[in-house]
């Protein structure tokens, strides 16, 4: 059920930021006659792409928290919340950036997420499972690599790249809507069913595809974060984490769908699937970090 609303209320204030928005801009209809006003259409394609990405962007911390019920940590009550604090304000000050909040999540699997609209606004979290077989040095690599992400700035760079992708889904579709509306239905007087029908199968089709785009830098993102790791926690310290997460791969991912990019690890994927991961395979990482060392 949280999970739901969250993506409604996400919805609702797309709809109202973009509509506010395309009002204050004086943006005519795209829909005009039987054609369309493609100026018109990319702004308004703009707008509501951009607006999703970026609301997403702004309350990914207030979802993160709430989605996987992520404790923060503000007055440590153990030497483990101690020792999470003082590592995690020592490598954010390796790396330049404000401390962000740290806080643990229940869940099982060894995971972690770092998510915030800047570098020094950011939340770090790991879960109850990470904490319990992790080592201290493989704990404070998994917690380098976040970092790595926040001081990257890789929650705004992903979000723009999805901001755009999605302009762009929404705008072809259209263009192709309105094609096969004229072109196989014939309809010359605005537009009918066809479009509407056309459209909706068009986003759906190009937002598969744009999804390979996206992921595509998301995994690339993984190779700079984990060089962060190294060069704020060792290489050795990152290369050890990352070979304990390959023999936990019997254990289900518990991070919901939204935050798997924002996680160390996803899990296996392989074939076509590859394509659609968020994250390169483990052998990679760790074959790509000793090349480097």
């Amino acid at each position: 059920m949280l999970r739901i609303f969250l993506f409604m209320a996400t919805n609702i204030a797309v709809i109202i930021v973009a509509s506010v928005t395309l009002r204050l801009l004086g943006v005519e209809p795209y829909l005009q006659g039987s054609g369309l006003n493609l100026t018109s259409l990319l702004i308004f394609c703009a707008v509501f792409g951009m607006s999703g990405a970026m609301i997403s962007l702004f309350l990914s911390k207030w979802m993160a928290k709430r989605a996987t019920r992520t404790q923060i940590i503000e007055k440590p009550n153990n030497a483990a919340e101690h020792w999470l604090l003082d590592t995690v304000r020592e490598l954010s000050n390796e790396a330049g950036i404000k401390m962000p909040e740290v806080g643990v999540f229940p869940a099982q699997q060894s995971n972690a997420f770092a998510t915030g609209w800047n570098k020094n606004d950011a939340l770090v979290a790991v879960s109850a499972g990470l904490l319990n077989r992790f080592s201290r040095d493989e704990i404070r690599a998994v917690l380098a690599h976040e970092i790595g992400h926040v001081a990257n700035g890789d929650m705004v760079t992903l979000a723009l790249i999805q901001g755009v992708i999605n302009t762009f889904v929404m705008f072809f579709a259209r263009i192709i809507g309105n094609f096969v509306d004229k072109a196989v239905f014939k309809n010359e007087n605005g537009h009918g069913i066809g479009f509407f029908i056309t459209t909706i199968f068009a986003e759906i089709v190009l937002g598969i595809l744009a999804q390979i785009i996206v992921m595509w830098f998301s995994r690339k993102r993984e190779f700079r974060a984990d060089a962060m790791g190294a060069k704020l926690a060792g290489t050795g310290a990152m290369i050890a984490a990352l070979e304990k997460l390959k023999l936990e791969t019997e254990v289900p991912n518990q991070m919901p769908d939204t935050l798997t990019a924002l996680g160390i690890t996803e899990g296996m994927k392989g074939g076509l699937k590859a394509l659609f991961s968020s994250h390169p395979p483990l052998d990679q990482r760790i074959a790509t970090l000793r090349q480097a060392a």
